[in-house]
């Protein structure tokens, strides 16, 4: 019968040998005293298939292949956790850089829409100012209209708002749309409406500019905003 040498335990037979840890070494033949072969020298250190009973052999193996199943597994486990450590690293860093992007996209338009806002404001309360400062007269020629509009609307926004005026009304403060009922400079409909502007919105321009001016930038951010709705739709 061989002898079968292995790091662990091991299975041996008159034909062939299955390991189940290391092989380490075999010695075939009778046993040769103080062999200098590192192979025969560790396989006297060895536990040998006849040193194992053979009711246990079986156990053994099993016991061997578990051990084994059992480090693959601890490994595998290893790896897969450090796989999923890695994805979920990457996707944290992902969603703080795509939030920091959302907040400060927010924060921008915010920022915009505030200075929007205090532009309009300012806007209207020069506007009002304006007004008020500008002196009443019994009548009003085209010119005169158009240049109480320049004190009162903002350089940017004049041509815009004579664009608008000059469709609607040509610049006669009193222009009457008799079927709707539109009254003045800017057509407000009904000419009523102006009163929120001042008591003498039927024959004041100043006022009429006033209310126009207000209008525009409420409904549509200025009045070139209002004019470029104008032309897509011939009113606004």
């Amino acid at each position: 019968m061989s002898r079968i040498s292995v790091r662990g335990f091991a299975v041996a037979s008159a034909t062939a040998v299955t390991t189940v840890g290391a092989v380490v070494g075999v010695a075939a033949g009778g046993e040769q005293q103080g062999s200098s072969d590192p192979i025969e020298a560790t396989a006297a250190d060895s536990t040998l298939l006849a040193d194992i009973p053979a009711g246990q052999q079986a156990v053994a193996q099993g016991a061997s292949l578990t051990q084994q199943a059992d480090v693959q597994s601890t490994a595998a486990d290893a790896e897969a956790k450090k796989s999923a450590e890695e994805a979920a690293r990457k996707q944290a860093a992902k969603d703080a850089k795509a939030k920091k992007a959302a907040a400060d996209k927010a924060a921008a338009e915010k920022l915009a829409k505030e200075r929007e806002e205090k532009k309009q404001e300012v806007a209207s309360r020069s506007a009002s100012r304006d007004a008020v400062s500008i002196p009443k007269q019994a009548s009003y020629t085209i010119a005169e209209t158009q240049s109480i509009a320049r004190q009162m609307i903002p350089g940017d926004q004049f041509q815009c708002f004579s664009n608008i005026v000059d469709h609607e009304s040509g610049w006669n403060y009193k222009a009457t749309n008799a079927s709707s009922g539109a009254y003045g400079l800017v057509q407000a409909l009904p000419g009523s409406k102006m009163a929120s502007a001042g008591a003498d919105w039927q024959t004041n321009p100043a006022t009429q500019i006033k209310w126009g001016l207000n209008y525009m930038n409420d409904r549509y951010g200025s009045p070139c905003g209002a004019w470029s709705f104008w032309q897509a739709n011939s009113w606004y």
